[in-house]
Parts: C-alpha cells; sequence; structure tokens
C-alpha cells in the first residue's frame, strides 16, 4: 500500500505508520517507533535517537504547537473552574490568586512534555520533518554537502 506522505519526500511505498498509536506513544513520552526507550533527556528536550531501536528523533520540529496546546487546554480548565467555584462560593480575589495561579502553573507544566510527546508523535507517524524511513543524506550522496555543514 502506497502512504502519502507530508511534504516533498518522493513517491517510494513505505510502511504506514499508525497516527493514533504514535500519538499515545507521544503522551506516554515514550518513543513513538518501539514505545520502549524514553522520549525525552530532560524535562522538555527530545533525545537525539531512541536509547531502544536507535530511530532518530532529532527531525522533530515542535517548535511553539506543545506550548501553544498547554495554554489551550489549561485556560479552558482553570477559567471553567473558576467560573464554577465563582458561581457556588463568593471568595475573595487574593484567595482566587492563591489558588488559581499555582493550580495553572502546576497543570501547564504537568502537561507540556506529554504534549510535545504528542507532537513529535503525530509528525514521527506523518514523517514530517525528515521522519521518513530513507537514512539522512550522505556526502558522497550529495556532492554539494561536501565540505559543508548540514
Amino acid at each position: 500500500m502506497e502512504v502519502r506522505v507530508f511534504g516533498d519526500q518522493g513517491s517510494q511505498p513505505q510502511q504506514q505508520r499508525d497516527l493514533r498509536q504514535s500519538i499515545l506513544r507521544g503522551l506516554s513520552c515514550r518513543c513513538p517507533a518501539c514505545n520502549t526507550g524514553g522520549l525525552f533527556r530532560s524535562f522538555a528536550r527530545v533525545r537525539d535517537h531512541c536509547d531502544h531501536c536507535q530511530e532518530a528523533l532529532h527531525h522533530h520540529r515542535a517548535d511553539d504547537l506543545p506550548a501553544y496546546l498547554v495554554i489551550l487546554i489549561v485556560g479552558h480548565v482553570v477559567v471553567g473552574a473558576f467560573m464554577g467555584i465563582e458561581a457556588a462560593v463568593t471568595l475573595d480575589m487574593w484567595t482566587h490568586l492563591a489558588i488559581w495561579v499555582p493550580v495553572t502553573i502546576l497543570a501547564s507544566l504537568a502537561m507540556l512534555p506529554p504534549v510535545k510527546g504528542a507532537v513529535v508523535g503525530l509528525q514521527w507517524a506523518l514523517r514530517m520533518h525528515g521522519f521518513g524511513d530513507d537514512p539522512e543524506p550522505r556526502g558522497e550522496d550529495h556532492p554539494e554537502l561536501v565540505g559543508h555543514e548540514r
């Protein structure tokens, strides 16, 4: 079965990657390819390669999408909870600040790595940004790269 891939990566037949499974593996902060190796080497820094299957992970371009998604999710949850609490009981503004600022910060920090993992899993499954099956170009394959950094 020929799979359409994101970007200009040719039309060679490639094995299809399960999108849902890859995103779920990323959410669990595991390698989207093998689900065994860890995805992060520190808080939100993606490893260059999986420790278990050696899948190259440095291709990811998660950029600001994970932070945007976390803000979107946490913002909706916190504002909804704030409005629900405010409708049920009347609290002082300082009490609301003492509750919702820490909740917002902790929820955002807790959600950032899994959401970033899901974005990396999405990119891996769709073969975006170099996550294809083909190895990276080598100097002898592309003479214009010889003597230059990529």
